[in-house]
C-alpha cells in the first residue's frame, strides 16, 4: 500500500484550478451579491448554509483531486470559507453570531469533501478532477434549487447528498438552531470521510467500497430520520417568496401598461 502523497507529485492543471476558483469562490460570492441586491437579505442566516456548503465542496473536492493532495483540498476549502465570510462582511452583512460552531462545521465539511476528491484522484489518476467537477456541479444544482424552490426535490434525495449534510450543519451553526439535525449531519460528514479515507488508503483493493457505500447509506438514513431541511421552514418560505418576487418586478409593473395599450388599440379600432 502506498499513500496518495508519496505516489503522486503535485500537478497543476490550469483548467482544474480555474474550476476551483469558479465553483469554490466566484460562484458563491456572486450568489451572495445577487441575493443581497435582489432580495431582502440582511444577514447570511437564511442562505449561508447552502452557499458556504457549495463553496467548501467546490474548493475542497476539486482542489484535492487536482493537486493529488488531501491537505491541499482541506486548506484551500477553509481559506475559501473564510474569504466568503470576509466578502459578506465587506458587503455590509452583520458578523457571525456563532463563529466557533461554524468553524467546527466548516472543518468537518471541508475534510469530508477533500477526502472525496482524494478518492477521485486515486481512482481516476490525472482525470480525477473532472469527476470532482461533475459531482460538484450536480450536488450544487440540487442544493441551490432546494434553496430557491423548497419541495422541488424529494426529501430522500436531499438526504443522500453530502452537500446537503454540510448545508444543514452550517445553517444550524449560523442560526444556532436545529442542534439535533446538525449533529446527525456532522456525524454523517465525519463518518463518510473516514470510510472514504479507508478506500483511499487501501486502494486498489475493492472490498472497502462496500464498507464506504454501506456507511453512506446508513448515515443518509440517519440524516433523513432527523431532518433534511437546511433552513427553518418559515424563514425559507419568506425568503423564497421575496426572492422569486424580486426577479419579476418588471413583469408586474408592465401589466398595467400592457392593459392600457390593449385598451387603447381596441378604442382606436372602434
Amino acid at each position: 500500500m502506498t499513500s496518495l502523497q508519496a505516489s503522486q507529485p503535485i500537478v497543476l492543471p490550469v483548467l482544474a484550478w480555474l474550476c476551483v476558483a469558479l465553483a469554490g469562490v466566484a460562484a458563491p460570492a456572486a450568489a451572495i451579491v445577487v441575493l443581497k441586491n435582489s432580495a431582502t437579505l440582511t444577514s447570511l442566516d437564511p442562505v449561508g448554509g447552502p452557499i458556504f456548503a457549495v463553496g467548501l465542496m467546490g474548493t475542497g473536492m476539486i482542489a484535492a483531486a487536482a493537486a493529488l493532495r488531501l491537505w491541499v483540498g482541506i486548506i484551500l476549502a477553509l481559506l475559501a470559507g473564510v474569504g466568503l465570510i470576509i466578502f459578506a462582511r465587506a458587503l455590509g452583512l452583520p458578523p457571525l453570531a456563532h463563529p466557533l460552531s461554524l468553524a467546527m462545521a466548516g472543518v468537518i465539511a471541508a475534510t469530508s469533501f477533500a477526502v472525496r476528491g482524494a478518492l477521485f484522484a486515486r481512482s481516476a489518476a490525472g482525470k480525477g478532477w473532472c469527476i470532482a467537477v461533475a459531482v460538484v456541479a450536480g450536488e450544487a444544482a440540487v442544493v441551490l434549487t432546494a434553496l430557491v424552490s423548497p419541495g422541488a426535490w424529494p426529501d430522500w434525495l436531499l438526504a443522500l447528498l453530502p452537500a446537503q449534510w454540510a448545508s444543514i450543519a452550517i445553517q444550524a451553526a449560523l442560526t444556532g438552531t436545529g442542534t439535533l439535525g446538525a449533529s446527525s449531519a456532522l456525524i454523517a460528514l465525519g463518518g463518510t470521510a473516514a470510510a472514504t479515507l479507508l478506500v483511499v488508503r487501501l486502494w486498489p483493493r475493492r472490498w472497502p467500497y462496500l464498507a464506504m457505500f454501506a456507511v453512506w447509506l446508513s448515515l443518509s438514513a440517519l440524516v433523513y430520520q432527523q431532518t433534511i431541511q437546511p433552513i427553518p421552514n418559515a424563514d425559507l418560505a419568506e425568503f423564497s417568496n421575496s426572492l422569486k418576487s424580486s426577479f419579476t418586478p418588471s413583469l408586474r409593473h408592465n401589466k398595467p401598461a400592457q392593459a392600457a395599450s390593449a385598451l387603447g388599440k381596441q378604442t382606436a379600432y372602434r
